[in-house]
């Protein structure tokens, strides 16, 4: 791999990796019981703010297409992901999400004409069953209402990963990521204000648990994830997404003093072999029909 491109994917891993910190924020800096609420107040505040700093609104069809990103990379998505998490064991939840990257490889085929790597295909098999090593349980139950949910969570940030390269946008990440998060704050809010009830007055760890998620979970990572959809394969990038289980689980140990298991090291072991095989996947040539 060229030096550019190792530092792309290094930038752009960075993003799910910080994204691993946020089940440790939520649970000891948040307070419980009002994911629709934090997730707003994760994505609007940052947005607003990147849009003062960039001072550029979207024009033509680009008012709608940033709503409908805004919608599958953060609105939807967050919304089935809560879903899921709350009739969902934490382990079965995270493995039905982790189906995302072969989803991404099937729309790339689709909308980008990318070719379909068996390669890939199994790096996405192996990324799946180290996320089921990583946090799966014995005991774990199947709500089918719970499955439907992070099914369709991970097929909404997948169109949204696609998309974002397919539609390629005239405004740097930086601008791009704050349409994003604006439009995705925004279509939060009615959902946020029927579905919960008001916060209760903020402690000063409340604060800065939501001044953490907004501004590097959510603006600084989501910029990092866009500038490299920008210049890697969505193929490439949606694979990364295997290390936030990893960070979380090894954050829940190393703070939290959680038991890390010999399973869950294999799950890791197996995980980073995905995202590597991932990745060499890209570096493969492409088959090209034999002339006749």
């Amino acid at each position: 791999m060229s030096r550019n491109r190792n530092v792309d994917l290094a930038l752009t891993a960075l993003a799910p990796a910080i994204w691993g910190s946020t089940y440790l924020v939520t649970t000891e800096f948040l307070p419980s019981g009002y994911p629709f609420t934090v997730a707003m107040l994760r994505a609007l505040p940052a947005g607003l703010l990147l849009l003062l700093i960039v001072r550029r609104l979207p024009e033509g069809i680009w008012w709608p297409r940033t709503f409908i990103l805004g919608a599958l990379n953060f609105s939807f998505f967050w919304a089935m992901l809560f879903v899921s998490a709350y009739r969902l064991p934490g382990g079965v939840a995270a493995t039905v999400g982790a189906v995302q990257p072969l989803i991404v490889i099937l729309l790339s085929r689709v909308f980008l004409g990318s070719p379909i790597r068996v390669l890939s295909v199994v790096a996405g098999l192996a990324g799946i069953a180290g996320v089921a090593l990583l946090v799966l349980t014995p005991g774990a139950v199947l709500d089918p209402l719970g499955v439907l949910a992070g099914l369709a969570g991970a097929v909404s940030m997948a169109f949204g990963t696609v998309l974002s390269r397919h539609w390629a946008p005239p405004v740097p990440p930086l601008t791009f990521t704050a349409w994003q998060l604006a439009a995705g704050g925004l279509l939060l809010v009615p959902v946020a204000l029927f579905f919960e009830p008001s916060l209760p007055p903020l402690t000063t760890a409340n604060v800065l648990g939501l001044a953490y998620l907004g501004l590097i979970g959510a603006a600084f990572t989501y910029l990092l994830w866009f500038r490299g959809l920008s210049r890697l394969e969505p193929s490439a990038v949606s694979p990364l997404g295997f290390l936030s289980p990893v960070v979380a689980i090894l954050l829940g140990w190393g703070v939290l003093g959680e038991h890390l298991t010999s399973v869950q090291a294999l799950g890791i072991l197996v995980v980073f072999a995905s995202v590597w095989l991932s990745q060499r996947a890209q570096l493969m040539p492409k088959v090209r029909p034999a002339r006749a």
